[in-house]
C-alpha cells in the first residue's frame, strides 16, 4: 500500500483552516502491520478514513493492492453490527462461506454464540464478532481503529496474536490505530506517532 503526499485540511467553526496532513507519505509492504499512535485530535482516524475512501484527501494519492481501487476491510472503534442478524449472519454478510465464518467466530471465543443476536452479547463479544467479520472479508488492506479496546487483557492478547498471524499469512497491509503501546510493540512491524 502506498500513500503519497496526502494533504487534508478542515475549516474550523471560526473559519480557520486546520491542516491535518501536509504531504504525508507512507509505504507498507504486504504482510506488514503498521501501528499509528498519537494524542487525540492528531488525525489518526482521519488517516484511516482517507485510506478507506470515506474521506477524500485534498491532495495526494493512495494505491491499494496495485491500484487506487483495491479492496479494504475496516474495523471501526465500535462493532457496527446489524442488530437484526445473528453473529454468524453478520459475518456471512461479507462472505458466503458459513464454515469459514463459524471458524473465525469460534477462534474469537464465540463458538457457542453463532446464533446470538448483538443485543444478547456483551460489548466485548460484539467487538469479537466484528473482528471475526473482518477476517471473513478478503482484502489486501485492513484498517483498524482501536479494535481491541473493549476486550480484557487475556482475550486481547490471544485474539491479537491470532488475528495478526492470519493477516500476515494473507500478506495484508495493516494500518492499526492504538493507544496501547505495549500491545503495539508486540504485534507491529512499525509504529508511527502523529
Amino acid at each position: 500500500m502506498l500513500l503519497e503526499n496526502i494533504c487534508k485540511n478542515y475549516t474550523s467553526n471560526d473559519g480557520r483552516v486546520v491542516k491535518v496532513f501536509e504531504n504525508f507519505s507512507l509505504e507498507t509492504a504486504p504482510g506488514t502491520v503498521v501501528c499509528i499512535t498519537g494524542a487525540s485530535g492528531t488525525g489518526k482516524t482521519t488517516l484511516l478514513n482517507i485510506v478507506s475512501g470515506l474521506v477524500k484527501p485534498d491532495g495526494g494519492r493512495i494505491v491499494r493492492d496495485g491500484s487506487e481501487a483495491g479492496r479494504v476491510s475496516y474495523l471501526f472503534q465500535e462493532p457496527r453490527l446489524l442488530y437484526w442478524k445473528s453473529a454468524l449472519e453478520n459475518c456471512v454478510l461479507v462472505c458466503s462461506d458459513k464454515q469459514k465464518a463459524s471458524q473465525y467466530l469460534s477462534m474469537s471465543g464465540l463458538g457457542d454464540k453463532l446464533f446470538a443476536y448483538p443485543g444478547e452479547l456483551s460489548g466485548g463479544e460484539r467487538q469479537r464478532v466484528a473482528l471475526a467479520r473482518a477476517l471473513c472479508f478478503e482484502s489486501s488492506v485492513v484498517l483498524m481503529d482501536e479494535p481491541f479496546q473493549n476486550l480484557d487483557e487475556a482475550m486481547r492478547e490471544n485474539l491479537a496474536s491470532d488475528f495478526f498471524r492470519i493477516l500476515r499469512d494473507r500478506q495484508c497491509s495493516v494500518l492499526w490505530v492504538s493507544h496501547d503501546l505495549e500491545t503495539a510493540k508486540r504485534f507491529s512491524d512499525r509504529i508511527i506517532t502523529l
